[in-house]
This record gives structure tokens, C-alpha cells and sequence, in this order.
């Protein structure tokens, strides 16, 4: 499956766009909007800034973008349709029914839809699946998927493979999951807000300054669990259940949004936030949601482990020019500075990670280290060639300098996309034994494809290896 076709081109239809595009996928976009080119061409410019960096290994060869003039041209051969048109019924309807007549056989439309259940959207036209997204559609995984089994089988296998967390709902419910949780948070801010309470900007503090972040790692049950203590979930529901009778929420009831609560909402979001334009926002959003995910994804929780899993699919290795590929990987946000250019820190980060897959390309991998041997680092020298910048692709290349007894000396070049030479990191690192903490020499086997490495990399040129800190070579 290559070719998906977006039937609506808005936030989550473009978010959709993104996803799909830098996973490899062609891409035909319909929407009215005049302006729809420009806005999911700002769309990609922050997902091509965000997504890539998520992750230690490159994604596939961007697919290719194109406008369609109507639904049925956007449609024509799509292995995927999704559809993100306005939450209204008959507007969807109408919709479906012009896929309908071009869809191929056995095909079914996903629909972005944040509430409808897929046996009111499927009451006429085509066979829809609720394929439910969270803005930004390109940085967050869950997929909420409802509707014919048959077809949410096929749904969380193609979400799957984009790099997102599918969630089949066991029953059909009106908003699913996510959005029932956030519907009940939002009453519940409205009535803080109409009662003077808090204010917009005081009542976000006291969401991402709290159980906000606790639930990007661990969720509501595993929190609660932790808040049990020793004796766990039971030993919470016996302190805390009887509070759940307390009537400190209005959780069934509305505010009435009548023009005086509509105008203190739009003056103190416009205090809070007024001062930054939207793609602004949004792009602080992705920056910070980058930098939250990249820290998930090192103990493999939450959100962090689907970035995992799906990096596992994607490919690695190679070579250039007779030196293995070590690492290819786009610059996250994190790894920049005041300046806006790549710090010194991330180049130790970069040369680490290359090392690492050299390691295990002479067989000093994961299971060789739990055996009790490995490579410990004892001198680096960083060249700093040529600015680097967020988003960025890099590509390092290893040449194995020496490898005599214990030594292990590695010439690390990183390059920029045109072919620049970036930098260059030379490493030495000395083989030691994990218990006595001491220096030893490697097992038979590791020697041999030390020795096989060095004998293929012999008489290459390393420019600039071996100087001193401050020698121009």
C-alpha cells in the first residue's frame, strides 16, 4: 500500500497529509479551500522539522504530494482514503457518497471524525471505519479505530506501519476514548472559569504542571496505582473512593456559554497566548512535544515505546564509499543551542550512537555486553567543520583506524545532506572486562571482525585524524 488519498485538507486532514507523506507514502489532497496548498505546505515544513527527529534511523524516501480537483481524481487508485471534512453529518454523507463510486472493491473510507459512531456515518455511501487521530496527526500516535471488525483489522495494520498506536474500541461509544476524558476536564474548566475560580492561563498551569505530566508516562490507572502505595490499586480505591460520592464536580453539568462567558474566554486566551501567531504555537508545541517523546522513548514508556517499535521496521546499514554507515539521523530540537546550531554535547550523542553500531558490526552487541565484555571510551577529538542546524540529516560513516590488542581507534565523519563534511569524531576506546573493571583483550570472535574491518579500511586516508586540539589538518 502506497497511495492515500485526504479528503479534506484542515488541520487533522493536513496533520494526516504529513504522516503519510513522510512515511513514504504518495499523497493526493482534496480540498475547496483556495488556500489549502499554502496551509498543508506549513503543515509539512513543521512535520519535516519534528517527526524525523523522533527517531535514530531515517524514515522512508518522502512520497510524493499532489492536489486533486475533485473528489473522485483524488480518490482514483487510493489504497487509503481519509476523510477530515467538518463534524457535520450530512456533510459526510454527501461526501461518502461521492467516494462511494470510485472506491475499489472491498474498499472502506477512514473517517477522522472526533465524535460520530461508524454506524451513523456508515448509514448511506461507502463502508466507514472511525480512524480517530490527535492533533498534530503527525507527531501523536493514538488512532481510536471503531466499526466492522473486518475493517478495523486492515485500518490498525496500515496505522501501524505509519508509526501510530492503534486502539480498537471494544464497543461503539459516541466520542470513543480520548475525547470522553477531555470533554469531561473541559466542563469541568468552564465552570472554574464562569465561577472566577481560575483563569485560562491558571488552569492550564494547573494541568501541564501536574497529572499532565504524569500521564504522558503512565496513564490514569498505573498513577493512581503508585498513589496506593506499597499495598497498590486497592488500597488507593479504599482511601480515596468514597470522595468520588463528594459532589466537588459538575461533570454532568453545562456552563452556559452565553456571550459573557464567550467574552471572558476569548479576552484571557488572548492574554495568555494573544502575543504568538498560531504556527508560533504550534511550533512550540512540536518542539516541546519532541523533546518529551524523545525522553519517553529512552525508557521505551508510553508514547515512547511505539516510537521503538516502529523504528525496528525501519532500515539501517548500508555503506559509502567502502565505510559502513554508523548512523543516519535528523537533528532534533534538542540537540541545539542558543545559536541555533547543533552543541557540543549532541556531537558527543552522535559520535556515542555511531560508535554503538559499530560495536555490534564486530559483534560487541547487546548480548555480548550481558556476557560480561565491552568497549569503554577513554579519548575523543571533535572537528567542528560546518554549522548544523535543527532538522538536519545526518549521515556518519566509520573507519576502524587500529585495532591492535585491546585498542579499538575509530574516525567517525559526519556529513550534511549536499555531501558536506560536518565534522569529524576520532575516537579510542579500550576492550575491558565489566567485573573486574579493567582492561583485557576482546573474545576470538570479535578479534577476527576487528581484524576483517581493519584489513578493508587499511591505507584509507583519515583526513585530519591523530592532531592536536587547535591543529588545522
Amino acid at each position: 500500500m502506497s497511495h492515500a488519498a485526504i479528503i479534506g485538507g484542515g488541520v487533522v486532514g493536513g496533520g494526516w497529509a504529513a504522516r503519510f507523506l513522510l512515511n513514504g507514502w504518495d499523497v493526493a489532497v482534496f480540498d475547496p479551500d483556495p488556500d489549502a496548498e499554502r496551509k498543508i505546505g506549513e503543515v509539512l515544513d513543521n512535520a519535516r522539522a519534528s517527526l524525523p527527529a523522533l527517531y535514530d534511523r531515517p524514515l522512508p524516501p518522502e512520497g510524493r504530494l499532489s492536489f486533486a480537483a475533485s473528489v473522485a481524481d483524488a480518490v482514483a487508485g487510493a489504497d487509503w482514503v481519509q476523510e477530515s471534512v467538518s463534524e457535520r453529518l450530512d456533510l459526510k454523507h454527501a461526501v461518502y457518497a461521492e467516494i462511494a463510486a470510485h472506491l475499489p472493491e472491498g474498499g472502506f473510507v477512514a473517517s477522522s471524525t472526533s465524535g460520530f459512531k461508524a454506524s451513523n456515518l456508515a448509514a448511506r455511501g461507502a463502508p466507514v471505519v472511525v480512524v480517530h487521530p490527535f492533533n498534530p496527526v503527525y507527531l501523536l500516535p493514538l488512532a481510536e479505530i471503531s466499526g466492522e471488525a473486518r475493517y478495523c483489522d486492515r485500518a490498525r495494520e496500515v496505522v501501524a506501519s505509519i508509526g501510530m498506536h492503534p486502539v480498537v474500541l471494544r464497543k461503539e461509544v459516541d466520542a470513543f476514548i480520548s475525547n470522553r476524558f477531555q470533554e469531561a476536564v473541559w466542563r469541568e474548566a468552564l465552570w472554574m472559569l464562569k465561577e472566577g475560580i481560575a483563569t485560562t492561563s491558571e488552569i492550564d498551569d494547573a494541568i501541564r504542571m501536574s497529572f499532565g505530566l504524569r500521564w504522558a508516562q503512565m496513564g490514569l490507572f498505573e498513577t493512581y496505582r503508585i498513589a496506593g502505595g506499597e499495598a497498590g490499586m486497592r488500597a488507593y480505591i479504599e482511601q480515596f473512593g468514597p470522595t468520588l460520592g463528594w459532589p466537588r464536580s459538575k461533570l454532568t453539568d453545562v456552563p452556559e456559554l452565553d456571550d459573557a462567558m464567550i467574552d471572558t474566554l476569548g479576552r484571557q486566551s488572548d492574554a495568555q497566548s494573544g502575543h504568538l501567531s498560531i504556527r508560533a504555537l504550534e511550533r512550540l508545541r512540536d518542539d516541546n512535544l519532541v523533546a518529551i517523546l524523545r525522553g519517553l522513548r529512552q525508557t521505551g514508556s508510553g508514547a515512547g515505546g511505539v516510537l521503538l517499535e516502529h523504528e525496528r521496521s525501519l532500515p539501517e546499514g548500508g555503506e559509502i564509499d567502502g565505510l559502513p554507515i554508523t548512523l543516519r539521523k535528523s537533528v532534533p530540537v534538542t540537540w541545539t543551542d542558543y545559536n541555533g546550531h547543533m552543541n557540543e554535547a549532541a556531537y558527543l550523542e552522535l559520535g556515542s550512537r555511531a560508535t554503538d553500531e559499530l560495536m555490534k558490526l564486530v559483534g560487541a552487541d547487546a548480548a555480548y555486553i550481558a556476557s560480561g565484555k565491552s568497549f569503554f571510551t577513554v579519548d575523543t577529538r571533535i572537528r567542528y567543520l560546518d554549522e548544523v542546524h535543527r532538522g538536519t540529516m545526518l549521515t556518519v560513516t566509520t573507519q576502524l583506524l587500529e585495532a591492535a590488542g585491546k585498542k579499538m581507534k575509530l574516525f567517525h565523519r559526519v556529513t550534511k545532506p549536499e555531501g558536506t563534511l560536518a565534522a569529524t569524531i576520532e575516537t579510542m576506546l579500550l576492550h575491558t572486562d565489566l567485573t573486574s573493571r579493567r582492561a583485557c583483550p576482546p573474545e576470538p570472535q570479535v578479534v577476527a571482525a576487528l581484524e576483517t574491518l581493519a584489513a578493508a579500511h587499511a591505507g584509507r586516508p583519515a583526513e585530519g585524524a591523530g592532531g592536536a586540539v587547535g591543529q588545522r589538518s
